[in-house]
């Protein structure tokens, strides 16, 4: 884990630089329990669940991606990208678009006889 902006966590460290994990083990058990959540309950549980929710609420890919420290949107979308059927639909029709096939009802047509 990465600290956020220009926090340091480790005496003589880089802002942003790596944070002990032993210390972000123990900050997370006393905010786990305050907040009464069982011990099974990891802190990558509630990091998943919040980019999941950022991604089903259409927020920006790119803005999600930066604010979970990872190094590209791919790897966001291929880790926590579900199948959206609204966005993949937009896209198809948007592909469809540039290639000239924006009259296209079906990408199940029949193909079309050869001509002679």
């Amino acid at each position: 884990m990465h600290a956020r902006d220009g926090f340091k966590l480790q005496p003589g460290g880089l802002a942003g630089g790596p944070q002990d994990p032993e210390k972000v083990s123990a900050r997370w058990r006393t905010v786990r329990n305050r907040l009464h959540l069982p011990e099974s309950f990891r802190l990558h549980d509630w990091r998943a669940s919040k980019i999941n929710n950022d991604l089903d609420a259409k927020e920006n890919p790119v803005e999600v991606s930066a604010n979970a420290r990872h190094h590209s949107v791919g790897y966001t979308l291929s880790r926590y990208g579900r199948r959206r059927p609204e966005s993949a639909k937009k896209l198809a029709a948007s592909s469809a678009s540039r290639i000239g096939l924006a009259g296209a009802t079906s990408l199940n047509a029949p193909a079309l006889a050869p001509s002679l």
